[in-house]
C-alpha cells in the first residue's frame, strides 16, 4: 500500500495492512455501548482487543431484533475485530485467567461502576499498577468516582436528559427531544479511545502508564457548543430551536418540489453567492440582511422569502450544483438513502465481510488504513485459542471450563 492509496481502491471498507496500531493489547471488559465503541475504534486500527465477557455475555446480543443468529445488530455494530472469552471475574481462578491475560497487555478498558474492579482486587492504584506499571487502565462510567453523583449508573438517555442535551433538541413544540442516535454513549467512546492514545502517547516518555477516569456525563457535557459558549457570554439559557442555528441564518432545512434540503450560509459571502444562484439577489441587499447579526434578528422573513424562491426547484440538482460552486447544501436524507449513496461507497463508509455489513472507519490513514478484518465474535468463541495463545494447556483450559471460571455457554 502507498502513499497515495485511495478509500477506493482498499475494497469493501476492509482493512489493507497490519494497521496502524498493530501490536497494541487490548484487554476489554466493557459491555453496552461506550466501551465497545471505543476498543472497535482501536481493533479498526490493529489493535488485537480481547473481548472478555461476563457468563450471561454482553447484554447488547439481545438488544433486538433484528438478529443475526443469537447476536443482535446493536452488538454486532461495534464488536468487530475482536476475539471473545467469557469469564467469570467473581470466581477466583477466573481474576487469576485476566491477570495473566494482563501480562504484556498495554490498554485495559473496562466499565463497571466505580469500586467494582476494587471489589475483585483489581483496582488500578492499589493493585494493577504495582503488578503492571506500564499498563494504560481507562475506565468507562456514568459519573465517575467522586462528587455528589460519584458512583452512580448512568445511561446514554438519562445524561441528555441531565446535562442539557434534551433541552436543546427538538423544538418549542415538542418540548426537551432525547438524540436519536446514543450521542452521549458514542461521544464517550471516541473520547476514551483519544484519552488512551494520549496516555500511550506519554508512556512513551515516562515509561508509565496511567488511569483515565471517562464519565457519560463529562463527555456530554462537552458536547454543549454553542450552546454553553454562549450562555457563559450573554447568561440566557439556550433554547431548543429545531433545525434552524442558534447562531447562525440562514442554516435550516427548506421544501423544494421534490424533498427537503438544508442550507448553512456560515457568512456574508456565502450569503451573498446563495442569494445570486437562487435569483434573489435582492435579498442580499436587504438592510435587513446585510449582516449574520441582522439576519437572525430578522430570521423569519429571511427564511419566507428563501422559503419561497426555493418552493418550486429541483432539491436534488440544486444541491449538488450549489455544493459545486462552494455553497454549503445538501438534501436531507433517510439512513438508507445515506448508506447507498455513491460518495458513501466511495469512501468505504460500509464494510462488507463474509456476510457482515457494517460501517467503515471514518479514520483514513494513508499508509496504515484499517477497516474490518474480523466478524463480530460469536460469544466465547475464542476462548481457547486466547487462553493457549497465553501459555495454557489444553489440560489446564478444561479445568477452567470444568469449574466455572471459562465459560464458553451463555448462562441464560
Amino acid at each position: 500500500m502507498n502513499d497515495t492509496a485511495t478509500p477506493a481502491t482498499r475494497g469493501k471498507g476492509l482493512a489493507a495492512t497490519a494497521g496502524a496500531l498493530a501490536g497494541l493489547r487490548v484487554i476489554d471488559l466493557t459491555r453496552v455501548l461506550g466501551g465497545p465503541y471505543c476498543t472497535m475504534i482501536l481493533s479498526d486500527h490493529g489493535a488485537d482487543v480481547i473481548k472478555i465477557e461476563p457468563p450471561q455475555g454482553d447484554e447488547t446480543r439481545e438488544w433486538g431484533p433484528p438478529f443475526d443468529g443469537d447476536d443482535a445488530s446493536y452488538f454486532i455494530g461495534v464488536n468487530r475485530n475482536k476475539r471473545s472469552i467469557g469469564l467469570d471475574l467473581s470466581h477466583r481462578e477466573g481474576k487469576a485467567v485476566l491477570l495473566r491475560l494482563l501480562e504484556g497487555a498495554d490498554v485495559l478498558v473496562e466499565n463497571f461502576k466505580p469500586g467494582g474492579m476494587e471489589k475483585w482486587g483489581l483496582g488500578y492504584e492499589h493493585d494493577l499498577a504495582p503488578r503492571f506499571p506500564r499498563l494504560v487502565h481507562c475506565r468507562v462510567s456514568g459519573f465517575g468516582g467522586n462528587g455528589p453523583l460519584g458512583g452512580l449508573p448512568g445511561y446514554d438517555a438519562i445524561l441528555q436528559a441531565m446535562t442539557g442535551l434534551m433541552s436543546i433538541n427538538g423544538d418549542a413544540a415538542a418540548g426537551p427531544t432525547r438524540m436519536g442516535t446514543p450521542v452521549v454513549d458514542l461521544a464517550t467512546g471516541l473520547y476514551s479511545a483519544l484519552g488512551i492514545m494520549m496516555a500511550l502517547h506519554e508512556r512513551e516518555r515516562s515509561g508509565r502508564g496511567q488511569y483515565l477516569d471517562m464519565t457519560l456525563h463529562d463527555c456530554a457535557l462537552a458536547l454543549l457548543h454553542p450552546q454553553a459558549a454562549n450562555y457563559f457570554l450573554n447568561g440566557k439559557r439556550p433554547r431548543a430551536t429545531g433545525n434552524p442555528h442558534p447562531n447562525l441564518a440562514p442554516y435550516e432545512k427548506f421544501q423544494t418540489r421534490n424533498g427537503e434540503i438544508f442550507i448553512a450560509a456560515g457568512n456574508n459571502g456565502q450569503f451573498r453567492k446563495l442569494c445570486e444562484a437562487l435569483g434573489v439577489a435582492e435579498l442580499a441587499a436587504d438592510p435587513r440582511f446585510a449582516t449574520n447579526a441582522k439576519r437572525l434578528e430578522h430570521r423569519p422573513a429571511l427564511t419566507e422569502a428563501l422559503a419561497a424562491a426555493l418552493a418550486e426547484t429541483d432539491g436534488q440538482e440544486l444541491s449538488l450544483r450549489l455544493l459545486r460552486i462552494g455553497l454549503p447544501v445538501g438534501p436531507v436524507r433517510a439512513i438508507d438513502e445515506a448508506l447507498a449513496a455513491p460518495h458513501t461507497q466511495a469512501r468505504a463508509m460500509v464494510a462488507e465481510l463474509d456476510g457482515y455489513r457494517g460501517l467503515g472507519t471514518p479514520i483514513k490513514l494513508s499508509r496504515t488504513p484499517g477497516g474490518a478484518r474480523r466478524k463480530p465474535p460469536r460469544f466465547a468463541a475464542d476462548s481457547h485459542e486466547v487462553l493457549a495463545a497465553h501459555g495454557f494447556d489444553a489440560k489446564a483450559i478444561a479445568a477452567l471450563e470444568q469449574d466455572g471460571a471459562l465459560v464458553t455457554t451463555r448462562r441464560r
